[in-house]
């Protein structure tokens, strides 16, 4: 796939999703049919009766390492070696242990971090990475992940980016004071790089820019976080309410491109009793209900799995969740990703939002927030600082009504930093 194509909404037309979506990809139906353990007992038998078709190995290698689940993969072809080739069992061998081994580190680095913040007085929340992995598949290697992701509040940003620089990280964005204080009110997170590699660690405030328009209350997931026990150590994370929240928008920020978001979700809704009420009520109050909706019918449709009594009433309300899916799906299928910088990309966000108050907020938010590239492109006094607006105004313009702009595909939308997602 060219780096330098543009997705279309428009080119995405489904068959009837009633039947299987992808019956003529064995390819990447091998991949479902190891991903769809949690949904139900026949999938061992769907793996072994799809692993008798002519299969294109390396392509099987390469959407394994796209949607990231090689521990998935790994875990159910193992089982079966004698259905596959030795040289290609042997390199998802090597990756599973390659990410077994990232794992850990990242394990016991997270251990040394939460520690040292708690010793200087700042409460965080680790909800993505090893505490992820442990908390939905019981042990930090069988889940594939990249960095280290915490919870903090908005007060304490410059105080936990000071306690991360003694243990040696360095910030991927460095402001001036007053540009700090500013970007700790508009912006979301700090990324920090350390020795072992770059973009390691993700120091949050928000869970998504502020211009999603997705208001999360940080302070109301530390009052009710739960606890759980990761390297040795306990420590707290998002409540499984919560977490079911959370991990729905952060798969729709990105627009699922990858499975190993979708197997979170139906392994986190299949493997806890979950208080769908509470969800509903939440996804409600942030108008968030077709974006849960939707997660919940792609996995439906690519796993098998049921969603819940609540989640089918929202189906059945809003029709258009379905015409969403149909889209998705095409994308999923492809394994390619999304350039998350187009105006197609932005339209798709507000078409994943059910109210009109949303969408408008979204769009006027988009138009005036500063982000990163702003606050970095020139160091203002504060009572200059509302001219960042135009900036970002100006900024804008030129990126999306430019006809000869070139398209660049990867996985941030934070305009001006590019990280693969975790």
């Amino acid at each position: 796939m060219s780096a330098t194509t543009e997705i279309r909404p428009e080119l995405f037309e489904l068959p009837d999703l009633r039947t299987p979506a992808f019956a003529q990809d064995s390819e990447f139906d091998l991949l479902l049919a190891c991903c769809a353990g949690p949904c139900g007992d026949e999938h061992a038998e769907r793996v072994r009766n799809t692993l008798t078709r002519p299969l294109d190995w390396e392509r099987i290698l390469r959407l394994t390492d796209h949607h990231r689940v090689v521990p998935q993969v790994y875990s159910e072809l193992s089982g079966l070696s004698h259905l596959v080739p030795v040289q290609h069992l042997d390199a998802l061998r090597v990756r599973y242990q390659d990410n077994a081994r990232k794992t850990l580190w990242f394990t016991a680095e997270l251990v040394r971090i939460v520690s040292h913040l708690e010793w200087v007085g700042i409460k965080a929340l680790p909800y993505k990475g090893p505490v992820l992995a442990q908390t939905l598949y019981g042990e930090v290697t069988q889940r594939q992940f990249g960095d280290l992701d915490l919870l903090i509040l908005p007060t304490e940003v410059l105080k936990a980016k000071a306690a991360l620089l003694d243990l040696g990280y360095k910030s991927a964005i460095e402001l001036a004071p007053r540009i700090a204080a500013a970007y700790a009110k508009t912006g979301y997170e700090y990324s920090f790089s350390a020795a072992p590699g770059s973009n390691l660690l993700e120091l949050q405030w928000r869970i998504l820019p502020r211009f999603y328009s997705i208001d999360f209350d940080v302070a109301d997931f530390l009052v009710r976080a739960d606890e759980i026990v990761v390297g040795g150590r306990r420590m707290r994370t998002l409540r499984a309410e919560d977490l079911l929240l959370v991990l729905c928008v952060h798969a729709a920020k990105h627009v699922w491109v990858q499975l190993s978001w979708l197997c979170d979700i139906a392994q986190l809704a299949g493997s806890r009793q979950l208080d769908w009420n509470a969800i509903q009520e939440e996804a409600n109050r942030l108008g968030i209900e077709r974006i849960i909706g939707l997660n919940f019918l792609l996995t439906q449709k690519l796993f098998g799995s049921a969603p819940p009594p609540q989640i089918r009433e929202c189906l059945r309300e809003d029709p258009s969740i379905t015409v969403l899916a149909d889209e998705i799906l095409r994308i999923i299928e492809r394994g390619i990703h999304y350039d998350t910088e187009s105006p197609a990309y932005f339209l798709l966000m507000m078409r994943l939002r059910e109210r009109w108050q949303d969408r408008a907020r979204l769009l006027w938010r988009l138009t005036v927030t500063p982000s990163v590239s702003e606050w970095s492109a020139v160091q203002l006094p504060q009572p200059l600082q509302p001219l960042y607006r135009l900036l970002r105004l100006s900024r804008l313009a030129k990126r999306f009504l430019a006809p000869d702009r070139p398209r660049r595909i990867h996985n941030s939308v934070s305009l001006g930093r590019y990280r693969r997602p975790a």
